[in-house]
């Protein structure tokens, strides 16, 4: 098939606007000859308004969309991108395609002909190269096993992706298995992939036993680059949280939606991570055990050295990620209100105090 360009792309989602509204934001409802919802990531509320009749290009196009709080406007390639959490156009074209049953085009003579040359086991390209094999997270396992966290806060997750199939070895002389995993990019501050972080996931779903990992010896491993690196969440300005795990962060985000966010991935390299130039507080999701605690230490200390301002959260439970499954997301949201700068709390807080 005839590569198609992001127009008639969405020319053609245009003419099935009230499918893909009802597909991609499901929140909403229809009323009159729109589409009403919250925004473009599917939050419910009223502010988004969705043509779904009209020419199928210029003013007034079908499928044109416009979010009247904030300002932003756009079409329904914009809306797969975000309310999929998806970064590169390759994966919302992709998901386009899937949608509108197209087949998806041929690759070019030269991609067919152009064989991959080895690269050695867990080199940054190598996790390049996981990462371009794995596919967005929505509607896959990797949603499955977040929700069962309780973690529903899913927006600017491109950092995520899922692997049906992803290898695994208890150790070098042990049979090669498969199984699904989450996929997470590891970047440096520039943005650019220096390794992946990769959490096996149970096929046959989540439960209170394993929280959703996969019954192996060691269900998360990482690769490539770390030191200094993190999974990032949400685009980069003066306020940040850093913490250790990928779940960790993302239940606070469940209640800081709008603060951006940092997976170091362990302890050790919590207390190592990179600093942004533009930051100015550094909040730091501490885990409640002796390594968060050496972690804390370490990080406040190279943060204050550099004229950054750190702020400690602490968890009631073990880390954030307990105290959201266990405790709920109300009695999260009144521990960090407690403990995050006044001014951050109309800023970033889903709920103002």
């Amino acid at each position: 098939m005839a590569r198609l360009d992001a127009g008639e792309l969405a020319i053609r989602l245009g003419r099935k606007a009230e499918a893909v509204c009802r597909h991609y934001l499901s929140s909403g409802h229809r009323a009159g000859r729109y589409w009403q919802v919250g925004d473009v990531r599917n939050t419910p509320g009223r502010s988004m308004f969705v043509r779904l009749t009209g020419p199928e290009a210029g003013k007034g196009a079908a499928g044109k969309w416009t979010d009247s709080a904030t300002g932003e406007h756009g079409d329904l390639l914009d809306v797969i991108r975000e309310s999929c959490g998806l970064a590169d156009f390759k994966d919302v074209a992709d998901e386009a395609r899937s949608f509108l049953a197209l087949p998806h085009p041929e690759p070019e003579r030269g991609d067919r002909d152009r064989r991959p040359t080895s690269v050695p086991t867990g080199s940054p390209e190598a996790s390049r190269r996981l990462l371009a094999m794995a596919k967005p997270i929505g509607r896959t396992l990797v949603e499955t096993y977040l929700r069962g966290r309780a973690i529903t806060a899913l927006h600017e997750t491109a950092s995520l992706r899922f692997h049906p199939r992803c290898y695994y070895r208890a150790d070098e002389n042990a049979p090669t298995e498969t199984w699904p995993a989450m996929v997470a990019a590891v970047t440096d501050p520039a943005g650019t992939i220096t390794g992946a972080h990769r959490t096996w996931l149970d096929p046959d779903g989540f439960s209170e036993a394993r929280l959703g990992r996969a019954p192996i010896e060691t269900p998360r491993r990482a690769m490539g680059d770390l030191l200094g690196n993190a999974v990032s969440f949400g685009m980069g300005c003066e306020v940040m949280t850093a913490g250790e795990g990928i779940e960790t962060v993302l239940s606070v985000r469940s209640v800081l939606p709008t603060m951006p966010a940092q997976a170091a991935l362990s302890a050790a390299h919590l207390s190592a991570i990179l600093f942004p130039t533009t930051l100015r507080r550094l909040y730091i999701a501490r885990d409640n055990d002796p390594a968060g605690d050496g972690a804390m230490a370490t990080l406040t200390e190279r943060a204050s050295a550099v004229g950054i301002e750190t702020v400690v959260l602490t968890p009631r439970l073990g880390d954030f990620n307990e105290d959201l499954r266990l405790l709920g997301h109300e009695a999260l949201a009144a521990r960090l209100r407690d403990q995050i700068v006044s001014q951050d709390i109309a800023r970033f807080m889903l709920l103002a105090a």
